[in-house]
């Protein structure tokens, strides 16, 4: 505000009253003119200050523990931000909470809680768990995390192992053992793989170690407290994961074949073996899978796995095996369904994808429906039949309702309930069909339905970073759905519907451009299929049919070969 100097001259009292009067008015004025001003200045600057932190809460999501810092696989700490997927349950009480917020005490409570926010927050997006996770499995998870402490990265004992590597050979009997998994395929496969790698590790008192890759630590939290579970960049044999396969020399398909282990004395000295376990393995890759050759492998520190297959229906396969996963599972159905909530916590950019889809679009429905399409066909969708494939199984199903083509609004006594369909597909043309459907025409039951797809890709970009991040955000949020529609063979439908403990409904793989019928069947189990098994009595040394060994391991539904887990007491 101006400050006006005083001048005798304009003094009131030696001026007339009219005049005196129209100077002090014209005084008041610039006063207030200048008070206004700034009066105004304020307000919009407020104005403004105001929106920027409303915008940077919102669009902001603070770091994870799964990012690294350039110095190594030092975990980066960060305060808790409440801003994303909080939930106001202060009602309810702190013990049930905690319990809750742990996963029945699947989880560690070590972590900082917003160093990974999915780790914590995730149990308020769920419905109740399907069942508690066996206090053996509990207990056996608390086990390997003290483990994981003393034998991860740049520990003592890490250190002493990974020097022996070095130097081509081991002597003795090295205080920890390790799985590496190689990062290999597409996201659906790594992270079914993932699991199979890890209860392979907890099976073999192994530690298991994860290669990055190009993307891992941007989409997952470290799972384990205190020590990380990436491979450091400094591994010594990092640089050859690419080249592995049936031919290398340490592959251990090969040195069967090569007859390499009949001086047992030989095997003792080998510093690592590869193991080929992708889908073109051959009959020596697959002996992985025999009694004897898994007495073979415990010799050795150092196992390097690459798959793009979930191996876990084998493993209850191989007898001394067998009792540690009943009692780890009693359930046969839920392997991955703990495994995936254990080991799987989205990165904090990842869940900001999730969380803000999840309350725009799905958290007011009454009931959410997830259509998971996965096509194998060449050329541009969409395909009619496709359409016409996942309507006949939805609406045969009554998981949507028909739709009413004779009046314009529909009377029901009923309340009528509003329905989100969440659909995932490379293209955007099969929800804009449905949408459109059910925006032209009332249904006959007066439901109202929401139509909504996150992305359409296009086409699959395995190796793009933002690519990744929407899939994995993708499977998430089907994995929150109330009943779930998948496609045949597809791993991206397997995650979702484990994670969510969902058994979906599965679209039959269409022949030669025609909607199969029936459309669709309902799943066994929620677990996923293991696209590739071997067919091997290891015992009789001769093929035999593995989905006829065992009550819990048959034949998949949507994949006759593969081989699935199920609860042989459920109905079939």
């Amino acid at each position: 505000m101006k400050r006006f100097r005083k001048n005798p001259e304009d003094d009131p009292a030696k001026l007339s009253d009219f005049d005196a009067h129209s100077v002090l008015r014209n005084l008041e004025r610039k006063n207030e003119s200048g008070l206004m001003r700034t009066m105004g200045i304020f307000v919009v600057g407020l104005m403004v200050f105001s929106v920027l932190f409303s915008v940077s809460v919102v669009l902001k999501d603070p770091p994870s523990d799964g990012v690294l810092d350039s110095s190594g696989l030092r975990n980066l700490q960060f305060k808790p931000n409440n801003a994303i997927g909080s939930v106001d349950r202060s009602s309810a009480s702190s013990d049930v909470l905690e319990e809750e917020k742990l996963l029945l005490n699947l989880l560690s409570d070590e972590f900082d809680g917003g160093s990974c926010l999915s780790r914590y927050q995730s149990a308020s997006y769920r419905k109740k768990p399907l069942a508690k996770p066996s206090p053996y499995l509990i207990s056996r998870l608390r086990s390997y995390e003290a483990l994981h402490k003393r034998c991860g990265p740049y520990t003592e004992s890490y250190n002493k192992t990974v020097e022996q590597l070095k130097s081509g050979q081991h002597t003795g009997t090295p205080d920890c053992n390790y799985v590496v998994w190689i990062s290999f395929s597409g996201l659906g496969n790594r992270i079914l793989t993932l699991g199979s790698a890890f209860l392979y590790a907890l099976l073999t008192n192994r530690v298991l170690l994860v290669d990055p890759g190009v993307d891992m630590a941007d989409l997952f939290c470290e799972p384990f407290p205190g020590v990380s579970w990436f491979l450091p960049a400094d591994f010594s044999l990092k640089n050859q994961f690419s080249s592995f396969d049936q031919k290398s020399p340490h592959c251990y398909g090969k040195m069967l074949k090569d007859n390499k282990f009949a001086n047992s004395d030989k095997l003792d000295q080998l510093p690592f073996i590869y193991l080929h376990l992708v889908h073109d393995y051959d009959d020596q890759d697959k002996l992985f899978f025999c009694e004897q050759d898994q007495t073979f492998l415990q010799k050795t520190p150092w196992l390097i796995m690459k798959t793009d297959n979930y191996l876990v229906p084998s493993l209850f396969l191989i007898p001394s095996f067998e009792q540690e996963l009943n009692n780890l599972f009693p359930n046969k159905d839920l392997v991955f369904h703990f495994l995936g909530r254990y080991l799987l916590h989205p990165t904090n950019k990842v869940w900001g994808l999730i969380t803000r889809y999840y309350k725009a679009y799905l958290a007011s429905a009454d009931e959410r429906i997830g259509i998971q399409i996965r096509v194998f066909d060449t050329g541009t969708g969409p395909f009619q039949h496709v359409l016409d494939q996942i309507l006949a199984c939805t609406l045969k199903e009554k998981l949507l309702p028909e739709i009413n083509r004779q009046e314009s609004i529909t009377n029901t006594s009923e309340t009528p309930k509003s329905k989100a369909v969440l659909l995932t597909s490379l293209s955007a043309g099969y929800s804009d069909k449905i949408r459109d459907m059910f925006w032209e025409h009332p249904t006959v039951t007066g439901d109202v339905i929401g139509v909504y797809q996150p992305s359409h890709e296009e086409y699959q970009q395995t190796e793009k970073q933002m690519h990744n991040q929407k899939a994995l955000s993708e499977m998430y949020l089907l994995s929150l759905t109330d009943v779930l529609v998948t496609s045949s063979w597809s791993t991206f439908g397997y995650v979702a519907q484990s994670l969510g403990g969902l058994k979906p409904w599965i679209l039959y793989k269409p022949e030669n451009r025609t909607a199969p019928d029936p459309p669709c069947r309902r799943a066994m189990s929620m677990e996923p299929c293991f696209h590739a098994p071997p067919f091997y009595d290891c015992k009789a040394k001769r093929g035999i049919d593995t989905g006829n060994l065992v009550p819990h391991v048959r034949h998949c539904e949507d994949m006759s070969w593969g081989l699935k887990l199920v609860n042989h007491y459920d109905e079939l």
